[in-house]
């Protein structure tokens, strides 16, 4: 399944939506597709689609899917990133009256050739082809290491508060537990 979201931006992402029906409609797309349309003004007629997804349907759809695209804000592609996957991230452009300037744009392309793991369309013509050979891009980029930096955060801070609890004895330090709510909580 492809699942596609253009997010709650109050402009029109037609370009996406129509290029992802038109793809089903010629058969370049065989899979079940998904859209969330947003403030978009073309309906699909070969795909599945609803305006509006709450965030747990959205969060479901992005873990079924195995192709997940999405406009360029960064919440949007974050989250297939944390789940393990790698999106296909199509920027909202300022010419097509899809946002009000090319910030989208200009900051996937700053990602495209870092460790960020997404795959950025900068043509929609380019679209069917980046779907068609999916897999392979996606492994290139795939990143088995991801770790969200609140984890790495904590595991550093844990790790640390241990150094300094382990260089003081019980009797000038009180002792700190962890709780298996990861709660850390003074012992007396």
């Amino acid at each position: 399944m492809i699942f596609v979201t253009v997010g709650t931006h109050e402009q029109q992402f037609d370009r996406l939506v129509r290029k992802m029906d038109e793809l089903k409609e010629t058969g370049e797309v065989q899979e079940q597709v998904v859209v969330q349309t947003g403030y978009s003004t073309f309906h699909p007629m070969h795909c599945m689609w609803k305006q509006w997804f709450q965030y747990e349907e959205i969060y479901e759809y992005m873990k079924r899917a195995r192709i997940i695209i999405t406009h360029g804000g960064p919440a949007s592609f974050l989250m297939p990133v944390q789940m393990g996957k790698v999106p296909v991230v199509v920027p909202r452009l300022k010419e097509y009256g899809e946002h009000v300037n090319d910030h989208q744009k200009e900051f996937a392309g700053s990602l495209k050739d870092t460790e960020a793991g997404i795959i950025v369309v900068d043509k929609i013509d380019e679209l069917g082809d980046v779907l068609k050979n999916y897999d392979r891009y996606a492994q290139m980029l795939k990143r088995n290491d991801y770790q969200s930096n609140n984890l790495r955060f904590n595991s550093r801070l844990e790790a640390e508060a241990d150094g300094l609890l382990a260089g003081h004895g019980a009797k000038s330090m009180h002792k700190m537990s962890r709780h298996s709510a990861g709660k850390i909580e003074r012992e007396q």
